[in-house]
């Protein structure tokens, strides 16, 4: 004969869940308050410290950091004013600078125009000058040049030459006009 094993409780049903047994019952309480006691003192003497001294050595560094962050923060501030009020000053003084040359710069630039006028005012002068004495020695030789001309001309018209103080009086009179 064969053996087989079966799943079935005597009696064609299937056996019962075994927490929900009533005559095991007492005895998995039993082992439930063991297991849930050695968890417990586990977890209070070994685990919980452990666990307590992780997170106030975190928390040390935190506040060590924080702390640290906050000092570099001030640090970073008063360097940012401090390059704030240089660049302001920098700013000012160059403004300054710049006025300052712009106005020495425009004083010299006056002074060169001064320069400049009075030395051409001087040339202008003198060529005034030249050009009234050149007016003058060609008006001189213009009036000696008409009574040539005129004296040829008469000469050559007539056929005789005509009295030097008619010739002069007739040139000065068309000069004047």
């Amino acid at each position: 004969m064969a053996t087989t094993t079966h799943t079935e409780v005597p009696g064609g049903g299937k056996p019962q869940f075994p927490p929900f047994n009533q005559q095991t019952f007492a005895s998995q309480l039993l082992w439930l308050v063991i297991a849930f006691v050695l968890l417990y003192l586990l977890m209070a003497r070994i685990a919980l410290p452990r666990v307590g001294r992780i997170i106030a050595s975190r928390s040390e560094q935190i506040a060590g950091h924080l702390g640290e962050a906050q000092k570099l923060k001030e640090s970073t501030d008063t360097a940012i004013a401090t390059y704030e009020k240089k660049l302001a000053d920098a700013r000012n003084n160059a403004q300054m600078l710049a006025g300052q040359t712009r106005d020495k710069l425009m004083a010299e630039a006056e002074g060169r125009r001064k320069t400049l006028e009075g030395e051409l005012h001087q040339k202008l002068e003198a060529a005034e000058k030249t050009i009234a004495a050149t007016k003058s020695a060609a008006m001189a030789n213009v009036h000696a040049i008409a009574k040539d001309a005129a004296a040829a001309i008469v000469e050559r018209l007539t056929g005789s030459p005509a009295p030097e103080k008619d010739i002069a009086d007739a040139v000065a009179d068309v000069l004047k006009r």
